[in-house]
């Protein structure tokens, strides 16, 4: 089970952490979720009715050689994963979007998902002292390691309160 700094410390959650405690250069990796073909029926079939998506026979004769998951179930994925072990639970103000969105490869059935995020950079806002900006690399990868998705994520947190 991934759980661990890739610089090989214990990578702990850090949903009790604030601004300040969002490091630099830090590389994060948590072990993740198990995709089963039910989970990519049911998104797909709510969100993303594609055939490759929904049908499994379809799926055999289209573009990816059968069943996948819909990218936006693939981002929900990354978004558990994220919401669970890097965002803050004490600090997370929320966040004004995300950059460079890429689907790199296909999700299967059986697909084993796993979260690695490095903390670009921080910085003080300007405009509201008492919180930070904390913009974090996020790739999500299959059980063979190969990244299937890639995000840059800002994120605004609250600095710690004084005492």
């Amino acid at each position: 089970m991934r759980s661990r700094r890739a610089d090989d410390e214990v990578s702990t959650r850090l949903d009790n952490c604030y601004f300040e405690d969002y490091t630099q250069g830090a590389t994060y990796e948590y072990d993740g979720i198990t995709v089963t073909q039910d989970d990519i029926i049911d998104f797909a079939t709510r969100f993303d009715p594609q055939s490759f998506h929904v049908d499994p026979a379809a799926a055999q004769h289209g573009p990816f050689g059968g069943l996948i998951a819909s990218g936006w179930h693939t981002t929900a994925v990354m978004m558990r994963l994220l919401a669970d072990n890097y965002l803050s639970t004490v600090a997370s103000l929320g966040s004004p979007g995300v950059d460079e969105l890429r689907w790199l490869a296909p999700v299967r059935p059986g697909d084993h998902l796993w979260l690695r995020v490095r903390t670009l950079d921080t910085r003080l806002s300007r405009s509201a002292p008492n919180r930070g900006i904390v913009r974090s690399l996020v790739e999500l990868l299959n059980q063979d390691d190969l990244p299937v998705l890639r995000l840059t994520v800002v994120n605004l947190l609250s600095t710690r309160p004084n005492p």
